[in-house]
Formats: C-alpha cells, structure tokens, sequence
C-alpha cells in the first residue's frame, strides 16, 4: 500500500432517515474528495438520497450503476457474470482516484458489512489500499424500533435470513428459531410467506417496508399482497415471550410431570399433516413432555406449552437428535421426540432404540406412540389400494445401498405385492424411481396402477392415480410417497371425475 494513495471508507448510513446516519459517517461524508453509489440503470440512488444532508459543493461523484437488477442479460456468463465484471470495472474506476490520493467513500444503505454492497468493493480493493467500514444501523434494528418490540430477551435465538434460500430450507430455519428477521423479500414473498407457515410462525410474523422513511408500512405478513411487496421491506418474528405478555397470556411455568426415576423418552408419531392427524394418545404425551426434541419442522406443529422446552436440529441428525434426547432423560425430565407419520416406520423409533443398546442408558424407559402413517394417509384419499398384503419399501439410498433395494424390489414384484413407497426422490437422488419403475415392469403390466400422493393433509396437497407404464418420474418429488398396485389391484371412476383404487381381500 502506497502512503500516497487514498483511503477507502464504506459508510454506513442506517436504515433511511437522514437522522440515523452516524456522527461519524456524517463527519467522513463531508470531508471526502469522492462519493461513490449503487444505482439501479433509473439512476436515482436511496443511497445518496439519505446522504444528501452531508454532502458538499465540489466532491467528485461516481454513480455505480448496475447493467441488470432483476432482468435477463444477454452476458456469456449470465447475471452472475454481468455482475462479477460490473463490480471489477466499479473497483477500478474507485482505483483511479485513491491512485491520485483522493480519500473515496462508498455509500450504502443499513451497514457495510450485513448484506451491503460495499462489501464487494472492499474485497477488490482492501488488499492494495488501505480500506475501513464504518457500522450503520441494520433494517432489522429499525424495523424492531418502529414497531415497539425486542427482537429477543434474555436466552431467546434471533436468525437473520435471506429470502432466496430455498422454501424447505427457510421453513426448517424459521422452525428452529425463537426470533426471526427474513430480508430480500420482493419476488421471494411467497416462498417466505410458506415458510413461515409451513413453520407454524405465519399468524406472528409481522411486514415491515421501508423502516424509518415517510412512507414506511407496518402489516401482519398473512394479510400483505405479494405484488405490492417491494426489495426494500422484510419479515419479523419478534421475541415471542414479549409477544405472549403483551397479549396477556404469559403463564408461570407448568410443574415438571414427574417421570419414571431414571427419566423416559417417549417418541411419539404425529401424523402426516395437521392436528386433525394426531391421536388422543399422541396429543397426551405431547402435553406431558418437559423437553420435546425434533426436526424443527416437526416441532412446529406441536402448540407451544409453557414451561416446555424445545430443542430443534436438522433432517439428517437423528443419531444425535436420539443421544440428545437420551441425555435430557437420563437427568430425570420426560422428554417427548417427535416424528412425522409413524415414530416405527422409517423414523425416530428405531433410531432412538440403536442408541439405547449404549450401556449409559439401561435406566432411561423408552416408549413409542404409534401415528398414522403417510401410506395409510395416502391410500385413504384413492380408496384401499393397501386392502390386501403390501410391502412398505424406501427408495433411499443414503443408509443402505441400491443393490439391496433393487433384489428387494424384484423380490416384490415376483410376489406381486402392492407396494408403498417412501423417499421416491429427492434434489439429489432423481434416478432411482425411475429404475425402480425398471425392476417393476419386468412383473407386471403396464397397465398396473400407480398412485402419487404428494403433501397429504397439507396445503399442496394432489393425488394423481396413473399406470405403471405411463408414469413420469420427472413430476414426482421429496414429498410424494408413491403406491404401486399389484395385478389384483383396481380402478374405477369416481362421479367427481377422480379415481377409486383398492386391491381385493380376496385372492381368487
């Protein structure tokens, strides 16, 4: 770094009014020689329109202005590539004048370094020039202000995420979390809005546009036209124990039901879907539980209780999801691991009792409550196509290998049993029902029934009845569960226009 050169400042200017720009970012406004900012191809700058009051006569401006926003570009390498080359040609640009020994500051909304666009200046030009951020108030701290509410207190989880994460993704987060602020919202407002009640957070999230400025908006999120939602605006979960005493309905925390000495583990099915899928016995359990333990999502269905503690964790951890739960009872409490469908079919049970054979455990009781599985919930919406002996088969290949699907597969199609078939695809495995499909038809006909369940009991919920020998894989997903027929089994139409499918108990 030359001592000759200029210095780069990333100036954080706050959330958009004037008022909440910092001394110091007004300060270094007024002094530098250049003020550089993001504009879209309009050339209006919010930017520069917050830092108007601090500017002076004769400094240099350099508008960066972005070739593509949110449109199609014809660049060889796309809008990553358009805009990988807009930020090297804006960095040299800046290059010209701290060369001349020009002090630049860039402006940007919030802060610099939390999803700001200095920050891809910095990382061009922090390693030749001497470069400092300066901190500004986030859009998450102004948007808890305007609304009179803490985003967390004492032990609560705040998460900050970004609205282009992928829906199952931000459902799993939000689900794991007691606060939430989701940004970027615009074009991604209804996958956020799904998320969140995929989460069970929807009724609390609140929409907050434009924070601070003369024109902010404040909604619940359910209620929030997604075409009128803009860029600049984002989604809140504030702190639910300041929620629930504002309401009125904060509660002293239920006494602990004493649970057998040595504590118990109680791993208790919920369903496929909603509350009208949980049994009396399963609603019980849930109830009595001082620790539940689960895939967030999972958690998320389960009413909140006071005095009940959640632990969230991932989809692929159940191995640690079980000792975790082994752990919270082997201090004493009664903890309650959720599951989806049936805790015993391809679920927690079986991962929980691997872990008891551990010595560690011998004092912890373990019981399992059963729950309505998908392929129960799936046959009910055609009719009975598991009315007679059928086979309940994973496609999965992450915990076992192909090859023993496939001889298992055969060995069902030589036995003509009817088939229930879990975890058909996913983002990752998209071949396997389609070579299944392979082994089948080696068995039976082409006409053999098939039917796609996909979100039973839930909002996107769509049963399609099809053949063996028409169906296209391409349409199904990591949340269908798929039956195939046997020669026995039967369709016939229904006066709706949809299908019955059953296999009779009688085999003659």
């Amino acid at each position: 770094m030359s001592g000759d050169s200029g210095k780069l400042w990333g100036v954080g200017l706050g959330p958009g009014d004037p008022e909440l720009v910092t001394v110091k970012s007004a300060r270094l406004i007024g002094e530098a020689d250049v003020i550089a900012y993001h504009s879209a191809r309009h050339g209006r700058s919010i930017a520069r329109s917050v830092a108007e009051p601090y500017l002076r006569e004769g400094q240099i401006e350099e508008a960066l202005v972005y070739p593509v926003t949110t449109e199609t570009t014809d660049h060889p390498g796309g809008y990553e590539g358009a805009i990988a080359d807009f930020y090297a040609e804006s960095a040299e640009r800046l290059a010209v004048h701290l060369d001349a020994g020009r002090n630049v500051v860039v402006l940007c909304e919030g802060d610099p370094f939390f999803y700001g666009s200095y920050m891809y200046m910095h990382e061009r030009l922090a390693d030749r020039y001497e470069a400092e951020a300066v901190p500004g108030v986030t859009s998450v701290s102004a948007a808890s202000a305007v609304l009179g509410r803490p985003l967390v207190q004492r032990d609560e989880v705040l998460t900050v995420l970004p609205g282009t994460l992928s829906q199952p993704e931000l459902a799993r987060r939000l689900a794991d979390t007691d606060s939430a602020a989701v940004l970027k919202l615009g074009r991604t407002f209804g996958a956020v809005r799904q998320a969140l009640g995929e989460a069970g957070k929807l009724d609390q999230a609140l929409y907050i546009e434009r924070a601070t400025w003369g024109k902010q908006r404040i909604e619940p999120l359910a209620s929030v036209d997604p075409d009128s939602v803009p860029y600049f605006s984002l989604a809140l979960l504030p702190s639910p124990a300041y929620s629930a005493r504002v309401a009125g309905v904060e509660a002293a925390p239920a006494e602990p039901v004493p649970a057998p000495e040595g504590g118990e583990v109680v791993v208790v099915g919920l369903g496929p879907a909603g509350p009208q899928w949980l049994t009396p016995e399963a609603e019980v359990e849930l109830a009595a539980g001082t620790h539940l333990v689960g895939y967030g999502p999972y958690l998320a269905r389960v009413p909140v209780k006071a005095g009940q503690q959640r632990l969230a964790s991932g989809n692929r951890v159940e191995a640690e999801r079980a000792v975790e739960a082994l752990e919270l009872a082997a201090a004493g409490n009664r903890v309650v691991v959720v599951s989806s469908g049936d805790p015993g079919v391809f679920a927690m049970a079986s991962a929980v009792l691997e872990q008891v054979e551990d010595p560690r455990w011998k004092d912890v009781s373990v019981r399992v409550v059963p729950g309505v599985t998908a392929a129960q919930a799936a046959a009910s919406r055609v009719g009975a196509p598991l009315g007679h002996d059928y086979c309940v088969l994973s496609l999965s290949d992450r915990l076992k290998p192909w090859e023993v699907i496939e001889r298992r597969l055969e060995a069902a199609g030589v036995s003509d049993l009817v088939l229930a078939l879990y975890n058909p695809a996913s983002f990752s495995r998209t071949t396997q029902l389609s070579r299944a499909q392979e082994v089948l038809l080696r068995h039976r006909g082409p006409e053999t029934p098939v039917v796609i369940a996909r979100d039973v009991g839930g909002d996107s919920e769509s049963v399609r009845v099809v053949t063996l020998g028409e169906l296209d894989t391409a349409f199904v997903d990591m949340r269908c569960l798929v039956i195939v027929g046997s020669s026995r089994t039967r369709v016939a139409p229904r006066p709706d226009g949809t299908s019955m499918v059953w296999t009779p108990r009688r085999y003659h």
